[in-house]
């Protein structure tokens, strides 16, 4: 793990000791509800459709958050880089540092009395494990899942497995009995250098050809901001893209184009550059979440002198369009977006 990474996750600890602070600082429009605190979005806005995790229990960690409306999570690093618009994770750092060296708020030990030391669930310790436990997907429902998603080239995928009981968390939008376990997709999440800082998770239904009926079927685990599951080694050009399916189907028409899954659209916008990186291709799903993706690392790009093109879907995103028009279609669109000296190179004709 990278030295500024190692920082993020130390300082995401402390953060959590005073996450009721965090969120009264960055999120004063805001209320706590019990366990939560309760907003509108990540940058503050009035409402009740995210919400951030005060006290750890069973069912999740300290200082985790999810907004309902836009599927986004993470930890507290993700909300104030949101929050604050950083390009760039070392400018969270400094932020994260500069709120933790203001006076302590008299929250911090109501929070410790209240629930104990905070503990952080999901480690990258534990994210190795289980990919480690996990096996090859061919012939497994992981198999299944992904071809009824309309993907078919399934050989050399390194980043992929499939574990056939994958323990699943429940939490208070589960229905009561939710199991707490189902098969799962699960993929390797990585930093530039291949070293695995996480786990990423996808639960599936009996037959495979969905994902399981549970409140949240996907989540992460381990040290995701900045880094990304990955199918093939990028050098010069990249394209990277929110979700597993929307990167596999552009590999599907681009089998020697390098890219990276961010998971979602704010671990998109904070992901890290390879270093002789010169073009960066920004597979975009067709949402707001996309959008403000897509604006910061625009912003980054330029400053570090990246070239930024984007890839448009007809649809939501590129796996609707390949389940609805083919891989022939996708392709045609694909390469007609490509830079000019791209298009041999990486399309399979």
């Amino acid at each position: 793990m990278g030295r500024i990474s190692t920082r993020a996750a130390d300082l995401s600890e402390r953060l959590a000791q005073n996450a009721l602070g965090v969120c009264r600082h960055y999120l004063p429009a805001g209320r706590r509800e019990g366990r939560y605190w309760m907003v509108g979005d990540v940058a503050g806005a009035p409402g009740r459709s995210l919400y951030v995790r005060l006290f750890e229990t069973e069912r999740g960690a300290i200082g985790n958050w999810v907004d309902a409306a836009t599927g986004e999570h993470g930890d507290l690093i993700d909300l104030i880089r949101l929050n604050q618009r950083h390009g760039r994770l070392a400018d969270t750092i400094d932020e994260a540092e500069r709120f933790l060296s203001l006076p302590p708020s008299a929250d911090v030990e109501q929070q410790k009395h209240s629930s104990g030391p905070p503990a952080r669930a999901g480690s990258p310790t534990a994210a190795r494990r289980l990919f480690a436990a996990s096996k090859p997907i061919i012939g497994t429902l992981a198999a299944t899942y992904l071809q009824s998603r309309g993907i078919t080239h399934l050989a050399d995928l390194p980043a992929l497995r499939f574990h056939p009981r994958c323990y699943y968390r429940s939490n208070d939008d589960d229905v009561p009995g939710t199991p707490g376990a189902f098969a799962a997709l699960i993929a390797s999440v990585t930093d530039d250098d291949g070293s695995q800082t996480g786990t990423h998770r996808t639960w599936l239904g009996a037959s495979g050809i969905m994902k399981a009926a549970v409140a949240s079927p996907r989540r992460a685990m381990g040290n995701i901001l900045g880094h990304a599951i990955r199918f093939g080694q990028a050098q010069d050009v990249l394209a990277a893209g929110e979700g597993i399916e929307t990167m596999l189907s552009l590999r599907e028409v681009l089998p020697n184009l390098p890219t990276a899954a961010a998971t979602s659209s704010s671990h998109l916008a904070a992901i890290q550059f390879p270093p002789v990186l010169r073009r960066l291709y920004v597979a975009r799903d067709r949402d707001a979440a996309g959008d403000a993706a897509f604006s910061i690392l625009t912003e980054r790009a330029s400053a570090a002198g990246i070239e930024l093109l984007s890839l448009m879907p007809a649809l939501g995103d590129f796996n609707d369009d390949l389940r609805l028009h083919g891989p022939s279609l996708l392709g045609e669109r694909i390469v007609d977006q490509l830079h000019e000296t791209d298009r041999s190179r990486f399309h399979r004709r």
